[in-house]
C-alpha cells in the first residue's frame, strides 16, 4: 500500500490498466476492468492482495512498476524480494515511515518484506469460480435500490428546527473521516486478509452517522469498493421495532418498501452484504449478557436482543460484513461480543477544524477573531467541541456578545455558563405560556430525567422513565419545542436529548438547584457518588466526567448567579463542601488512566482559587500528563493552589514555541504560568521531566523558575526527554549554577562533550548520567570535570557502555579528587573481567566509599577472583557490593568467602541472577 503511494493519479491509472492485462497469472479468479476503473489506492492493494495471492502480489507489483519504467520502484521491490535490505533500509523505502507490527512484547520492530512474506501467502483455500452477483442476476431491483439510498440519503435528515435556521452550520464534513472511506476494510494484519467487523468508535457527535450515510451514497455510487459487489442496508437500531419477534429479514425489509425481496437474496449469499448498524446507544438493550444465547438462522423471528448479540458475534452470517459506529461507552459493553474487530477512532473536530467552523460562522473580522481567541483560551473543555453541534451552540451563545465588543471570558468563565444561557433561553420561550406547567416544574422533571439516565448509562427514555420524573405530556412536549429533547423514532413515546451535552449539564443541574419540598432543600450526593464522579481513571472511560465538569461549574459564584436568574431557582452549595470534605484526606490526586487527574479538570471548571486551595490543600504527590494545551491550562492553573505539594512528575508531550500563525501563544503563557507556579512552591522537593518535549522557548521558562530566589528544589530528574543540542547545553550550563539543586538525574537522554562537562562540574551531591551515549565517558566530557566536584557523595554511570578503558579512567579521576564519594553505581557498562583488578585497587585508595554496584556486567568468576585478590591484606570501608547477574558461578565462592572473613564492613552482599548452585551458596553464607 505505501508503494503505491508514490504514483500519481496518472500513473495510478497507468498502473489499473496493466494490472488488469496480468489475468493469465491470476488463476481462477478474473479481474475486470469494471471493477477496477473506480477503485482508489487502498482498494487498488485490496485487488492486488486478492487475485494474486502471497508473493505473487509482489512479483506482479514489480513487472507492472518495469513496464511504467519505475527505475526506483523496481529497484527498491526487488530488493524486498531478494531480503537483501536492512532494517534501516525499510525504513527509509517507503514514504512515511517503515512498517511498524507489535510483537508479543509489545514493543515496535521493523521487518523487511522478505521477513514478512512466509506470511503474507493465504490461510484459506484458493478461491473457486466466482458465482454471480446480485447484481448480475436482478440489476434493475439492484439499480432500483441504489437510486432509492441516493434520493434517501442525499437530504440530511435531524427533525429539529434549530433556531435561526443553522442547519447548514450544524452538520459540517471532517474531510479527515471521509480519508477513511476506502481504508475500512483494508487488512490490518501482514496476513492480508480484511476484517469482518470494523468499528468506528468516538464521542457523541463526532460524525459517526453522518460518516455512515456517506458510505451508503459512495455505495449507491458505485465509488465504495465498487470490487466488493457488496449489497449495503443501514440499520438504525434506535428505529427498529421494539417489544415484537422479528427476523433478520425482515429488519432489512423495513428499510425501503420494496426491498424485502432483495434483503433475502442479500442473506441468502452473506458474503455479498455489507451491514452498517447505528444507534446502539438508542436500543438500550442488555446485549453484553447474551453470549450464549444466540442463533444462526437469520429467517426465525427473534427478540431484538438476540438477534443483535447473534449477528454481533459471527454465529448468525458469520460472512457478512460489518460496519458498527459506536460511542465509547458503547464500545466497551460490545466488545465481548465482538470476534476480532479492526477498530478505528473518529476525532470530531481538532483544533484547527473549530478555528474554521468558527471564522466560517462569523465571517471575516474582529468578532470571529474574538470567538477564535476565546475557545483557544477559554474553560470550555475541548472533549466538547469536538462535535460540530456543540461547536455550532458556542457559536450562536458567542454572536451577539462579540459583535458587541464585550469581554468573552468574563460573559462564560466556563461552559456551564454557556449552556445555561442557551438552555435557559430556551426552555422559557417554550414552557413560559403552558397553562400549569411552570418552569420550575418542568425544570424539576428535566433534571431529574437527566440524573436517572446518567447513573444509568440510559439515553432513551420511554413512558416510565417520564412517569417517574414527573414529566407530564405538556411539559414533554414543551421541551420538544426547545429541542431540549427529540423522538427516537417517529410514532413511539420514546425520547431522548437533543444532545449528550444537554443531558449531562441537567444531570450537574439536578444536584446544584433548590427545589421547594425537599428535605434538604438540595439533592445531596453521597460519597461513593462523588468518587464516581471525579475519582475513576480517564476520561473517556468515565461517562459521567462532563456530568462532574459542569457540576464544579456551577460552582463559581458569578456562574451561579447567571443561572439563577436564567431558571429563576436558587443554586445550593452544599455539594461543593461535601467535595471540598471528601478530598481532604488525599496525600495524592485519585487514579489517573490519561492526562491529568479529572479533579484537576473540574476544579479548572469551578475558576476559584480559594476553593481550589481547600481541596487541595493536603496534596503531596502528583503525576501529570500534559498531551494537549488544554491540558497544559489545567496543570498551570491547579498547580498553582497545591500549597503542599512535595513531589511532581511531568510528562510533557507536546512542544512550547513562541511564533504561531495567529492570535494568543497560549500555549507559551500556561507553560509559563505553570513553570511560575513551580518556582513559589517553597515546599516543592523533586521535579521529574520524564518523556517530555523540551523546545527551546519552554527550557528558557523553565530555567528562570528553578533560578528564583524562592524555589527550594533540590532533586531534579530528566528522563527521555528530547531536547535540541543548543538547548540543552544552555541549560546544562545554568544548572550548574543552581548551587540549590543537590541531586541532578539524567536517564536516556544524548548528551554531547559540552553538555556533560557542564552537568559533571556543578558541585552536586548526588549526579546520575545513565544511558546517556559512551561518548559522553572521554576524559574531557566527564572524567576530568569529576575531578573538580567537592561535594559529590553520589554517583551513577549505569547503562553507558564504559568497557576497560572508560573504567581505567574513571578510576584514575576519582582517586585524585578530593569528592567525599560514598556510593558508585556502575550497572550494565561493559565491563569485563580485565576491569576487576584496577577496581579493587582504586576501591582501597578511595577511603570515604562504602557502597559499590557492578550488576549486570561480565566480570565471570575470573574477574570477581582477580577482584577479592586485589583486596586481599588490605582494608577497605566498603559495606555494600552488588555483583547481580554477572555471570558468577560456585568456582568464584572460595574467594568470595575469604572476602567476607577479611572485611568484617561489608553488610550487604547481591549475587542474585548468578548460577552458583547450592555448594557454593552454602560456602559463601559459612561463617
Amino acid at each position: 500500500m505505501r508503494y503505491l503511494l508514490y504514483l500519481s493519479q496518472e500513473e495510478l491509472e497507468r498502473f489499473k490498466q496493466l494490472l488488469v492485462l496480468e489475468q493469465p497469472k491470476a488463476g481462477p479468479t478474473q479481474l475486470a476492468w469494471d471493477q477496477v476503473k473506480t477503485a482508489r489506492w487502498g482498494e487498488v492493494a485490496h485487488l492486488l492482495t486478492e487475485c494474486f495471492p502471497g508473493r505473487l502480489a509482489w512479483d506482479t507489483a514489480h513487472h507492472i512498476f518495469a513496464q511504467m519504467n519505475k527505475t526506483q520502484l523496481c529497484f527498491r521491490a526487488r530488493k524486498e524480494l531478494q531480503g537483501e535490505r536492512s532494517l534501516k533500509g525499510v525504513a527509509s523505502a517507503v514514504p512515511g515511515g517503515p512498517t511498524s507490527l507489535l510483537i508479543p512484547m509489545g514493543r515496535p520492530v521493523l521487518l523487511s518484506i522478505a521477513e514478512l512474506l512466509p506470511h503474507l501467502e493465504p490461510k484459506d483455500p484458493p478461491p473457486r469460480e466466482a458465482q454471480k452477483t446480485l447484481e448480475e442476476e436482478g440489476p434493475a431491483q439492484v439499480q432500483d435500490y441504489r437510486q432509492w439510498v441516493l434520493d434517501h440519503y442525499s437530504t440530511q435528515e435531524d427533525g429539529l428546527a434549530w433556531p435561526g435556521n443553522q442547519a447548514d452550520f450544524f452538520y459540517q464534513d471532517i474531510p479527515r473521516h471521509q480519508r477513511l472511506l476506502p481504508c475500512l476494510f483494508l487488512p490490518r494484519r501482514p496476513q492480508g486478509r480484511p476484517p469482518r467487523t470494523v468499528v468506528l468508535r468516538g464521542v457523541a457527535g463526532a460524525g459517526k452517522t453522518t460518516l455512515a450515510r456517506w458510505v451508503m451514497l459512495e455505495w449507491a455510487g458505485r465509488a465504495f469498493y465498487a470490487h466488493k459487489a457488496w449489497c449495503a442496508f443501514y440499520l438504525h437500531c434506535g428505529h427498529a421495532a421494539r417489544g415484537r419477534e422479528q427476523s433478520l429479514s425482515d429488519l432489512l425489509s423495513g428499510q425501503w418498501p420494496q426491498a424485502g425481496a432483495l434483503a433475502a437474496k442479500a442473506l441468502a449469499r452473506p458474503e455479498q452484504l455489507l451491514l452498517i448498524l447505528d444507534g446502539f446507544e438508542e436500543l438500550g438493550l442488555p446485549l453484553q449478557h447474551l453470549r450464549k444465547n444466540q442463533e444462526t438462522d437469520w429467517r426465525r423471528k427473534l427478540p431484538m436482543p438476540v438477534l443483535l448479540a447473534s449477528l454481533l458475534s459471527g454465529k448468525m452470517l458469520p460472512q457478512a460484513s460489518l460496519l458498527l459506529l459506536l460511542r465509547f461507552s458503547s464500545w466497551r459493553v460490545l466488545k465481548p461480543l465482538l470476534s476480532c474487530p479492526s477498530v478505528l477512532t473518529l476525532s470530531g473536530f481538532t483544533a484547527p477544524e473549530r478555528a474554521r467552523y468558527l471564522r466560517r460562522y462569523f465571517g471575516d473580522g474582529r468578532a470571529a477573531e474574538e470567538a477564535v481567541n476565546f475557545l483557544r483560551g477559554s474553560a470550555i473543555p475541548s472533549s466538547m467541541c469536538q462535535a460540530p453541534a456543540v461547536c455550532w451552540l458556542v457559536c450562536m451563545c458567542l454572536k451577539a456578545p462579540a459583535e458587541s465588543g464585550a469581554d468573552l471570558f468574563f460573559a462564560f468563565p466556563n461552559a456551564a455558563a454557556l449552556f445555561a444561557q442557551h438552555l435557559s433561553t430556551a426552555l422559557v420561550a417554550a414552557v413560559g405560556g403552558i397553562p400549569g406547567t411552570p418552569l420550575q416544574e418542568t425544570l424539576k422533571g428535566v433534571c431529574s430525567l437527566a440524573a436517572e439516565g446518567m447513573w444509568a448509562a440510559r439515553w432513551v427514555f420511554g413512558e416510565q422513565e417520564l412517569e417517574r420524573a414527573q414529566l407530564r405530556p405538556a411539559a414533554v412536549d414543551a421541551l420538544l419545542r426547545a429541542q431540549v429533547l427529540r423522538q427516537v423514532a417517529s410514532g413511539e413515546d420514546r425520547y431522548a436529548f437533543a444532545l449528550l451535552s444537554f443531558q449531562e449539564f441537567f444531570a450537574a443541574l439536578w444536584y446544584a438547584l433548590c427545589f421547594p419540598g425537599r428535605v434538604p432543600d438540595f439533592q445531596a450526593l453521597d460519597w461513593a457518588h462523588r468518587r464516581r464522579l471525579v475519582a475513576e481513571p480517564g476520561r473517556r472511560k468515565n461517562g459521567l466526567a462532563h456530568v462532574a465538569l459542569f457540576l464544579f461549574g456551577l460552582f463559581n459564584e458569578a456562574c451561579a448567579l447567571a443561572v439563577e436568574r436564567s431558571f429563576g431557582c436558587r443554586l445550593s452549595l452544599g455539594n461543593k463542601k461535601a467535595f471540598a470534605r471528601a478530598a481532604r484526606w488525599q496525600d495524592r490526586l485519585p487514579t489517573r488512566h490519561h492526562g491529568l487527574p479529572l479533579l484537576f479538570y473540574c476544579l479548572h471548571e469551578a475558576q476559584e482559587e480559594a476553593y481550589l486551595v481547600w481541596v487541595l490543600r493536603h496534596c503531596k504527590a502528583a503525576l501529570l500528563t500534559v498531551a494537549k494545551h488544554r491540558d497544559l491550562q489545567v496543570c498551570a492553573f491547579c498547580v498553582r493552589c497545591c500549597q503542599d505539594l512535595r513531589e511532581m512528575q511531568l510528562i510533557l508531550t507536546l512542544t512550547i514555541h513562541k511564533e504561531i500563525p495567529e492570535g494568543t501563544n497560549w500555549r507559551l503563557c500556561w507553560w509559563e504560568d505553570l513553570c511560575m507556579a513551580l518556582a513559589l512552591k517553597e515546599d516543592l522537593e523533586v521535579l521529574s521531566l520524564t518523556h517530555s518535549v523540551i523546545a527551546p522557548d519552554a527550557v528558557q521558562a523553565l530555567t528562570a523558575a528553578l533560578e528564583s530566589p524562592v524555589c527550594r528544589l533540590h532533586t531534579l530528574r530528566l528522563e527521555g526527554c528530547s531536547f535540541t543540542p543548543r538547548s540543552l547545553l544552555e541549560f546544562a550550563r545554568d544548572l550548574s549554577n543552581n548551587l540549590k539543586l543537590k541531586t541532578l538525574i539524567v536517564r536516556r537522554i544524548h548528551l554531547e562533550d559540552e553538555a556533560a562537562s557542564s552537568l559533571s562540574k556543578a558541585q552536586r551531591e548526588r549526579l546520575a548520567l545513565e544511558c546517556c551515549d559512551h561518548t559522553l565517558l572521554s576524559y574531557q566530557s566527564l572524567v576530568r570535570p569529576l575531578s573538580s566536584n567537592h561535594r559529590l557523595t553520589h554517583l551513577s554511570l549505569a547503562e553507558n557502555a564504559l568497557r576497560h578503558q572508560g573504567a581505567r579512567d574513571l578510576w584514575s579521576a576519582l582517586q585524585e579528587a578530593k569528592c567525599p564519594l560514598q556510593r558508585l553505581v556502575l550497572r550494565n557498562c561493559a565491563l569485563t573481567a580485565s576491569c576487576c583488578w584496577e577496581a579493587a585497587c582504586a576501591l582501597v585508595q578511595i577511603a570515604t566509599l562504602r557502597s559499590l554496584d557492578l550488576s549486570f556486567n561480565r566480570l565471570t568468576d575470573e574477574g570477581l577472583n582477580l577482584f577479592c585478590e586485589a583486596l586481599q591484606d588490605r582494608h577497605s570501608g566498603l559495606q555494600v557490593l552488588e555483583l547481580e547477574s554477572c555471570h558468577l558461578t560456585s568456582y568464584c565462592c572460595q574467594a568470595l568467602t575469604f572476602l567476607l572473613r577479611s572485611h568484617q564492613s561489608l553488610r550487604h552482599l547481591d549475587l542474585s541472577k548468578n548460577d552458583l548452585g547450592l555448594r557454593g551458596s552454602s560456602s559463601c553464607t559459612r561463617p
